[in-house]
Formats: structure tokens, C-alpha cells, sequence
């Protein structure tokens, strides 16, 4: 029987999904540390995670016979890529499913801190009847600045710009601006320019430490901060020094540089005590349909990696899908070492043992290629013994179609 173990509850329609490609799940609710993790996976040629669960080489190392990861949410930085890429270990994730769901909570955030809505409900919950306009203002006219113009940071730029926001925005890449946002040359044009400043960045760990004690003294005084992307790209020490001197209005955080392991943990910040900021436990993608989305679509993913090879959309490998053929009786997968020649060497073997090849794909990526071959003849064992002892081989499998 074919095992997926699922850690830290992804959507449960990811088991029905699972249990149309006759992958039988099991479930831990919670994140597990790496030797927990290491233990859990004897026997499991799946795995499941969201973003508390650490893959580290220590683990891929000790479960070589892992053959996919689904990230279910976006981020991929708590899995070692390049240690499972060198070990032929396929890398699913949802890069779009919960862009909606943390845009909404961005613009939901904006209104509230614009209108010091977190004030006024603070006071009202201690008793104080605070009915005034000081310090709040319209959203209308105003300047977002996005940092990060990926798929979360355009569709909050339009959504923005449709409420009356002007919007600026900064990225190391060269975007195509939507609407009438423009592209800034440089973080601290944004910082110094904007009225709020969203951050959305990904996860890789040159982003560590992005803005900081410098950065913060940058932007206007009463400008108003969010951070609904990564927990380490913020110095959050820097940003409560920020709020308390007053330098900054307000802020809305929902990651942070370590957060519990599992529900009901505790949790402590120095920003927890501040009536002005808007603390939410890591829940940007967290809406039922975003979550529903997320477990069917990386569930999927996972499932036709393991019936037809498919590594469409795959992090990590070369992206192949190759059409199944009527008269095709078995699909041959080979991941190897990107290096000259391979192709050729496989296929001789083939054609030493008299198969007949029916359909093929190949597509590199970085240090891995990858070979899909369909055939329309019994299963050659002596070629694929041949072929698995290359030294460029790094992971094969044959499946019957």
C-alpha cells in the first residue's frame, strides 16, 4: 500500500483526493521536530506539511525512500530543496491558491489601522466611550507601498487602486506594473514615499532581516506597517521601538521569527501589549476556501506524480507531463544527474533489449534531468538494471499504465 503522512492538518478533502489514487493517508496534527519526523516516515512514500515542519537533509538523508513533498501553503523554505533535488524527490507546493484569502486580510488590516479601528476597540473593551475622528482617516488618496510584486503583491495593488490607494511598489525584478501602480528604484524610495507599507516577499533567506532599525527610520512618521509574509524578514525588536516612540502609527503582523509549534502553545511578542498593532497567528492563507483549494491542488499534484510521473508545476524538477498512449503497457520515470548523454545511453539499452519506445519526454532543470519513457513491450529488467546502475542515475521507477 502505497502511504501519505500528513502533518499540521491540511484540508481534509486532500484525503479524498489521496484515496482516488489508492494512497492511503495518515495524519499528525501538529508539526514534528526532526527526529519525530525521521520516525514517523518509516514506510511513507508521501509527505504532506505546512509551514512549522522543518525537512532538513538530516531527514532526507535517513528516508530515502521519500519520493514526494507537498508544501501545503506557499513557501518551500523549510524544506533543504537542494539535498531533496539531489535525491530525486519531488517538491509540490500552492503558489496561488491562498493569494485572495492574505490580499482580503491586507486590505481588511489597511482600513483598520487607516480608521485606528484596534484603538477604539481596545478602549471600548476597557470601558472608555472614545466617539472622535483624531488620527483617523479615509483610505481614499493615500499611498500603499508594496514590497514584492509577486502574485499576492499584484492582485492587492489593483484591489487597492479600485478603493482610491495610490500605489508604488519595489521588487528586484522587473515587473509589469498594473493599473497606474508604479515601480520605485529602490526599497527606500517606497519606505520614504509611502503612507503604509505592505511587505510581501518570499521566503529566500537573502530577504533575512529586509527591514530593520534603518528602514523603520525611513518611513514617514504615523506611516503604518504589515507584514503578512515571512516571520524573519522583519527585525520585530526594531518595529515595536518604532510604534512606542510613536515614529510609527500602527502596524498589522501575522508572522513572526518563531511561532508555536501547534494550537493552544503559548505565545509572546513584544508587540502584544500595543493597542495600535494587529497581531493574527500566521492565518493570512487561512480561509476554508483557501485551504479547501490548497489540500485538493497539491494533493493532486502529488497523486499524478505517482500514477503518470507528472512533475507539472514540481518546485524543484524539470516540469513534464507526458501523454498516455493506448497501446503503451508501462511508463519507465528516470530523475538523473544533468550531464551529457544520458538520453542516449538509456535508449541504447533499450534498444539492445529490443523495446519498443512509444512515447518519450525529457526536460532539465538546473542539476536534474528527467526522462519519461512509455513502451509498448514487456518489461526489460536487464535494461533497467543497466540503467539504474548508471552513475548518473538518481532515482527510476516503472509504472503499469
Amino acid at each position: 500500500m502505497t502511504r501519505a503522512l500528513l502533518l499540521e492538518n491540511p484540508h481534509q478533502v486532500a484525503d479524498e483526493v489521496f484515496a482516488k489514487y489508492g494512497i492511503e493517508v495518515e495524519r499528525f496534527k501538529g508539526a514534528l521536530d526532526e527526529d519525530e519526523l525521521i520516525e514517523a516516515l518509516d514506510g511513507v512514500d508521501y509527505l504532506g506539511i505546512r509551514s512549522k515542519t522543518d525537512v532538513t537533509a538530516k531527514v532526507l538523508e535517513a528516508r530515502p525512500a521519500l519520493k514526494a513533498i507537498g508544501a501545503f501553503c506557499i513557501g518551500t523554505n523549510q524544506i533543504d530543496v537542494t539535498e531533496a533535488t539531489a535525491r530525486g524527490i519531488s517538491i509540490f507546493n500552492a503558489p496561488y491558491s491562498n493569494t485572495r484569502s492574505v490580499v482580503e486580510l491586507a486590505i481588511g488590516e489597511i482600513i483598520d489601522l487607516t480608521r485606528r479601528v484596534t484603538v477604539k476597540n481596545s478602549r471600548l473593551h476597557r470601558g472608555i466611550w472614545d466617539k472622535s475622528a483624531d488620527g483617523a482617516h479615509e483610505v481614499r488618496g493615500h499611498t500603499l507601498g508594496i514590497i514584492g510584486y509577486g502574485n499576492i503583491g499584484t492582485q492587492l495593488s489593483v484591489l487597492a487602486e479600485a478603493m482610491g490607494l495610490n500605489v508604488i511598489f519595489y521588487d528586484t525584478a522587473e515587473r509589469l506594473a498594473l493599473g497606474n501602480a508604479t515601480q520605485m528604484p529602490t526599497l527606500e524610495s517606497v519606505l520614504r514615499e509611502a503612507d503604509l507599507v505592505s511587505i510581501h516577499v518570499d521566503g529566500n533567506p537573502a530577504n533575512a532581516n529586509l527591514i530593520g532599525r534603518r528602514e523603520f527610520a525611513m518611513m514617514k512618521p504615523g506611516a503604518l506597517f504589515i507584514n503578512l509574509s515571512r516571520g524573519f524578514i522583519v527585525d520585530i525588536d526594531a518595529l515595536h521601538e518604532a510604534l512606542v516612540s510613536g515614529h510609527l502609527g500602527g502596524a498589522a503582523v501575522d508572522v513572526f521569527p518563531e511561532e508555536p509549534k501547534a494550537n493552544g502553545d503559548p505565545f509572546e511578542s513584544p508587540l502584544a501589549k500595543l493597542d495600535n498593532v494587529i497581531l493574527t497567528p500566521h492565518i493570512g492563507g487561512s480561509t476554508e476556501e483557501a485551504q479547501y483549494d490548497i489540500g485538493r491542488f497539491v494533493a493532486s499534484k502529488i497523486g499524478d506524480f505517482h500514477t503518470t510521473g507528472s512533475t507539472d508545476m514540481s518546485v524543484n524538477l524539470p516540469n513534464l507531463q507526458l501523454p498516455a498512449s493506448d497501446d503503451a503497457l508501462f511508463r519507465i520515470a528516470l530523475i538523473h544527474r544533468n550531464t551529457p548523454g544520458v538520453l542516449a545511453t538509456v535508449n541504447q539499452s533499450f534498444a539492445d533489449a529490443g523495446v519498443n519506445i512509444i512515447g518519450q519526454i525529457l526536460g532539465t532543470r538546473g542539476p536534474s534531468g528527467y526522462v519519461l519513457t512509455d513502451i509498448s513491450s514487456p518489461l526489460p529488467t536487464d535494461a533497467l538494471e543497466q540503467i539504474r546502475s548508471m552513475k548518473d542515475t538518481i532515482r527510476l521507477t516503472s509504472t503499469v499504465l
